[in-house]
This record gives C-alpha cells, sequence and structure tokens, in this order.
C-alpha cells in the first residue's frame, strides 16, 4: 500500500536542541527554558546521542534540596538521590539513550515509547547522531488528517486492492475518522483483510462495515 505508512521524519521535530556530557545543571535548565522543552539528548565528543536528561532527572535536586531522607527512602530512591547530588548532564542522564530511526513506522515509534514508557525519542541517522527528536504529540499528529483524505486512500489502496471488479458497489465514507464501508461483495471472506487494511491506513480512529445490504455485522 503505496499511500501508508507515515514514518518518523514526517512529523519529527528537526530543529533538535542538544547538550554536551559537560554540560552544568543550571545550563541544562536554562536551555529547556529557552526552548521550551521537558528533555534534552545528551551528546558526545563526536555528536552521537549517549543519553537524555530530562525534568525528571533535575527534579530530586530541588526534592532533596533541605531534607534528610530516613534509611528506608534512601534504599528505595537510591538513584533519585545520586541525580540530587549530581552536576552535569553526564551524571544525571538517562543512559543508555533510547532511540528510533527516521524511516521508523509511527506505529513502530509509539509501540516503543508505550514499552519504554517515556514521552519522546531522539531521531538518530546510521552513525548515532541527532537529526530530530519525536513526540507523543508528534504521533498524534495523523489524526488530525482529513476526513477525505482518508476516504481517498481507502478507496485507492483497499477497496480498489481487495475488490477490483466490484470496486463501484463499495461506498466509502469517513466521518471524524470513523471508516465506514457499505455495499455488497462477493467474497465475504475478505472483509477481515479489508479490516486490517484500513486500520493501517494512518488517521483511522476506528472502522464499521455494512456490507451485503446490512448482512455483515460491524467489525470494530
Amino acid at each position: 500500500m503505496s499511500g501508508t505508512p507515515h514514518i518518523v521524519s514526517d512529523v519529527m521535530t528537526r530543529d533538535v536542541a542538544c547538550v554536551g556530557r559537560d554540560a552544568a545543571f543550571k545550563d541544562i535548565v536554562r536551555a529547556m527554558q529557552d526552548r521550551k522543552v521537558s528533555a534534552l539528548p545528551v551528546v558526545d565528543g563526536g555528536g552521537r546521542v549517549v543519553g537524555v536528561v530530562s525534568e525528571a532527572d533535575l527534579l530530586p535536586k530541588e526534592e532533596f534540596r533541605d531534607s534528610d531522607p530516613d534509611r528506608y527512602t534512601q534504599l528505595r530512591r537510591l538513584s533519585d538521590l545520586a541525580k540530587a547530588g549530581s552536576l552535569t548532564a553526564g551524571e544525571l542522564m538517562t543512559a543508555p539513550a533510547l532511540t528510533t530511526a527516521p524511516d521508523v513506522t509511527l506505529a513502530q515509534a509509539a509501540r516503543t515509547m508505550a514499552r519504554a514508557r517515556v514521552k519522546r525519542l531522539p531521531v538518530v541517522d546510521a552513525e548515532g547522531r541527532p537529526v530530530g527528536i519525536v513526540s507523543r504529540a508528534d504521533l498524534l499528529k495523523v489524526f488530525l488528517r482529513d476526513d477525505e483524505d482518508i476516504a481517498e486512500e481507502v478507496r485507492r489502496e483497499v477497496v480498489a486492492y481487495l475488490f477490483p471488479t466490484h470496486a463501484n458497489a463499495v461506498r466509502v465514507e469517513v466521518h471524524d475518522g470513523v471508516v465506514r464501508l457499505g455495499g455488497r461483495v462477493r467474497d465475504k471472506s475478505l472483509v477481515p483483510v479489508a479490516a486490517r487494511l484500513v486500520r493501517a491506513v494512518e488517521g483511522v480512529v476506528d472502522i464499521e462495515f455494512r456490507l451485503d445490504n446490512g448482512a455483515e455485522p460491524d467489525v470494530h
């Protein structure tokens, strides 16, 4: 299917700010404030991404600034206490960096974020150098796609592909990202295949089938 899937390079932010391992705590905070971001990739001397420093990495310094944690807290939050005493990006960063490539599909990037429970991924080239950054919000941009654009892709890439001799008999309607297929098809065994292909179209929120004069139950 030539129209999908879109890839990370289609939605990523290309102007990405980075800091070096030796960047000081205040310089990191200042960079985040200036760029209005909540995390920064950390690069080594060769410009390769080696970690990510986020607001969560910086907050322990304020949290434990005037406290004397008990033994239980010390054992339970050893990493946070270490970061509370850290001064540079190299000491504060989460490493190794979880990254993605510009040609990775949006679905793959979304799975990586979900499994790792991260809000963003540095995008790196083959040498590990940053070319952008992709966030959860970037991945959700596909759902802003125009309904008629989705409908046209479904007609061209799914209906014409699966039902070439009956394409005109299948109606495609899209409202708020929900695709509705209606009409009559000869081979109803292709309906599950159509469901998978329609779901692969970027921007699709859900699918409803009304095929063979409504005899086919909804597929959700």
